[in-house]
C-alpha cells in the first residue's frame, strides 16, 4: 500500500523484511479484531438512535461456545506474534562470531564511529554489504537513541553501559541516521547517514583515511602509560590477576558470585573496580573515573580482548 504513495522505506538490511512483515502482519491483525467492533458501534449507533422506532427489549444469548471463541482465539493469535516477535527481538541482539566491530560514541551532538583499524569518522559511518557488523555503543553524556529507519535499527544509548547491536547491510546506498531520544536543546541536528558500499569500495575506502592504529594498538599504548603491568602482569609477583585470557572468561568474585567478562564487566572494573572484587584478591585498583574518557575505556577492552583468549574459569 505504501509503495502506490512512495512512502515505502527501503529495506537496506537483512531482517528488514522480517520486521516489514511483523508489522504488516500485526497491523492486519489488529484490524481484523478491531473492524468488526468498530462496524457494530456505528450500526447499532445508526439502528438505536434517539427516536427509532425498533425493537428496544434485551434479547438473551446463551452461546458460551461464541464467547468462549472471541476471548480464545485472539488470545491464541497474539501469543503467536509474541514468540515470533521475541525470537527476531533475541536475533537481533546475539551477533555472529565473524561481525565486524565498530565502536560508538554519542555525546551532545554528534555520532563518533570507530573502525577496528582504527579509522574513525563522524556522524557518517561506511560499512560494507554482505558483511555483519556490530555495534557496541555507549554515551558520555546523556541518554541518545541510535535510529536508522532503511536498516530498520533503532538502540537507546546509555551512559555508563554498553548496549549492542547488529545489522548486515544488503544494498549499497546512503541512508539517514537519527537520534530518536530528545537530548537536549540542539536534539534535531544530531543527525548522520550510514553509507553502505560494496566490499571493494568499502576497501579503497577505508585504505584512504587517516589511522593513528587499531583500538588494540591504542589501547597497548594507553595500558603502558597507565602503568597497569604493575599490578596485571601476571608472573605470581603481581597484586592482580593476569588479564591474558581474561575476555569471555567465568570470573569468580567475592562472595562466590560469578560473571562472564566481556566489554561491561572491564568498562566496570575500570571505572568502578571495587563493585566487583575477583576472589582472592585485595580491594586496591585505584578508579580510572575522571582519568579517561569513553573512547579511552573502549580501547583499553579491545586491548584486554585482544590479548590470547583461553575460554574456562577465571583466576
Amino acid at each position: 500500500m505504501l509503495n502506490l504513495f512512495g512512502l515505502s522505506l527501503p529495506q537496506a538490511s537483512a531482517h528488514a523484511q522480517h520486521v516489514d512483515m511483523l508489522i504488516g502482519a500485526f497491523s492486519l491483525l489488529i484490524l481484523f479484531l478491531a473492524g468488526p467492533v468498530i462496524v457494530l458501534i456505528f450500526a447499532f449507533a445508526i439502528r438505536y438512535r434517539r427516536g427509532k422506532d425498533v425493537n428496544r427489549d434485551h434479547a438473551p444469548n446463551r452461546n458460551v461456545w461464541l464467547e468462549v471463541s472471541w476471548t480464545i482465539i485472539p488470545f491464541l493469535l497474539i501469543l503467536g506474534f509474541f514468540v515470533v516477535s521475541a525470537k527476531m527481538f533475541f536475533s537481533i541482539h546475539e551477533p555472529p562470531a565473524d561481525a565486524m566491530p565498530i565502536s560508538v560514541v554519542a555525546k551532545q551532538w554528534m555520532w563518533k564511529f570507530q573502525h577496528p583499524q582504527g579509522q574513525s569518522e563522524i556522524n557518517t559511518l561506511h560499512v560494507p554489504i554482505g558483511q555483519p557488523v556490530k555495534l557496541t555503543m555507549t554515551s558520555q553524556d546523556v541518554i541518545h537513541s541510535l535510529y536508522v529507519p532503511a536498516l530498520r535499527l533503532k538502540q537507546d544509548v546509555l551512559p555508563g553501559r554498553y548496549t549492542e547491536l547488529w545489522f548486515t547491510a544488503t544494498r549499497p546506498g546512503t541512508y539517514h541516521l537519527f537520534c530518536s531520544q530528545f537530548c537536549g536543546l540542539d536534539h534535531a541536528t544530531m543527525g548522520g547517514s550510514v553509507v553502505a558500499m560494496e566490499p571493494g569500495a568499502y576497501g579503497s575506502w577505508l585504505s584512504t583515511q587517516a589511522s593513528g592504529g587499531s583500538l588494540a594498538t591504542a589501547g597497548a599504548t594507553l595500558y603502558r602509560k597507565l602503568g597497569c603491568g604493575a599490578c596485571h602482569a601476571g608472573d605470581g609477583t603481581t597484586r592482580a590477576p593476569s588479564l591474558n585470557g581474561l575476555y569471555g572468561s567465568r570470573v569468580t568474585l567475592e562472595g562466590g558470585r560469578q560473571i562472564v567478562a566481556d566489554d561491561q564487566y572491564l568498562r566496570d572494573a575500570l571505572l568502578d573496580p571495587n563493585a566487583q572484587v575477583t576472589a582472592g584478591y585485595k580491594p586496591i585498583m585505584p578508579t580510572y573515573r575522571g582519568l579517561i574518557g569513553e573512547e579511552q575505556v573502549m580501547q583499553l577492552a579491545a586491548y584486554i580482548r585482544a590479548m590470547k583468549t583461553v575460554p574456562g574459569e577465571h583466576p
